[in-house]
């Protein structure tokens, strides 16, 4: 039986893995937990994770360099994530270990917090709320109408093609920027970037991360944005000059921001833009719901019942490159 290492601390496990999840792995492999409450990083996790062939790391634990060259006995390095940029594949493939990925199962509770944050900047209920928690009696301003109002997704994967049709059903304009996309569906306007900022009384980042994207929505972006647009990031912290859209909201160009990412540690979003009155911050929750949870961690299960089986599991990052995979009976990709 293969012997695998769930690097979860006790707070990561409850959000992110869970009971159900961890019996199904049992069934399939003896599994080691994490033995503390602190997140374990390069040689500390290898001599943790001694003996063990099998990583199933959360989203907060790195795969780096270090670990991989510390650990002998590792095949895989399973992150219970959609996200791997914070492992080193190229070590990783250097060492011979494989490297695999969960699939994006929270489309709709991601989906759910956009829409919450989509109402809330509209008719500034939580601001509302708050002042009369407060003991205040607030005034009533006039808000935006979504079945009036545009949004504009930047990046079109599968949560913006949900978020896209939620949208729809309300009756809202929907704008779309993606260069890598095909839009099918004659409702949507596919446009460049820069034409999207200039329409949408919402812009919501949506798109990959990646080195190209690396401050997407910079000063010029935000200048570009219609006076009074509201903004929203879904996606990852550093598409985001942080002070930028700091100074869109200090001057008024932006009536107002909502995340639930930044660039804050483990992508929540940083607190002098969480503090502000014109914010709303989430501290990266959009997919903590039981199904989103469970249907990433069960992805590591199925991966690691593969590696049982002596298969190659599906969602495997540098397969070919995974050579110490034959340690246990699987061909390299």
């Amino acid at each position: 039986m293969l012997r695998v290492f769930l690097a979860h601390t006790p707070e990561m496990f409850v959000g992110y893995y869970g009971d159900r999840a961890l019996a199904a792995l049992q069934r399939h492999a003896e599994v080691v937990r994490n033995p503390g409450a602190t997140v374990l990083t390069g040689a500390a996790l290898a001599e943790a994770a001694r003996g063990c062939q099998a990583i199933v790391a959360d989203r907060a634990t790195p795969g780096t360099a270090e670990t991989f060259a510390a650990a002998p006995d590792l095949v895989a390095f399973l992150r219970v994530a959609v996200d791997i940029s914070t492992i080193d594949v190229p070590a990783a493939s250097a060492a011979g270990v494989l490297v695999t990925r969960a699939t994006p199962g929270f489309v709709d509770s991601v989906t759910e917090v956009g829409l919450g944050f989509m109402v809330d900047l509209a008719r500034d209920m939580s601001g509302y709320i708050q002042a009369y928690r407060r003991g205040e009696e607030p005034q009533g301003r006039m808000g935006l109408q979504l079945s009036a109002a545009t949004l504009g997704i930047v990046g079109y994967g599968r949560i913006a093609r949900r978020l896209a049709e939620v949208a729809l059903a309300l009756g809202m304009r929907v704008l779309v920027s993606d260069p890598y996309a095909n839009v099918e569906d004659p409702r949507i306007t596919k446009l460049g970037f820069e034409e999207v900022l200039a329409a949408a009384d919402i812009v919501v980042c949506l798109a990959i991360s990646s080195p190209e994207t690396r401050d997407l929505f910079n000063a010029a972006a935000f200048a570009r944005m219609k006076r009074g647009a509201r903004f929203i990031n879904l996606s990852r912290g550093e598409l985001v000059d942080e002070r930028a859209l700091e100074a869109a909201l200090d001057n008024g160009h932006l009536s107002g921001a909502a995340m639930d990412v930044g660039r804050a540690l483990d992508q929540r979003p940083s607190a002098f833009l969480a503090r502000r009155p014109d914010v709303l911050a989430a501290p990266h929750i959009a997919g903590m719901t039981p199904e989103a949870m469970e249907h990433q961690a069960m992805d590591t299960v199925h991966q690691v019942a593969a590696l049982a089986r002596g298969e190659m599991p599906d969602h495997a990052v540098n397969a070919a490159a995974a050579h110490r995979l034959a340690r246990i009976g699987v061909p390299a990709g």
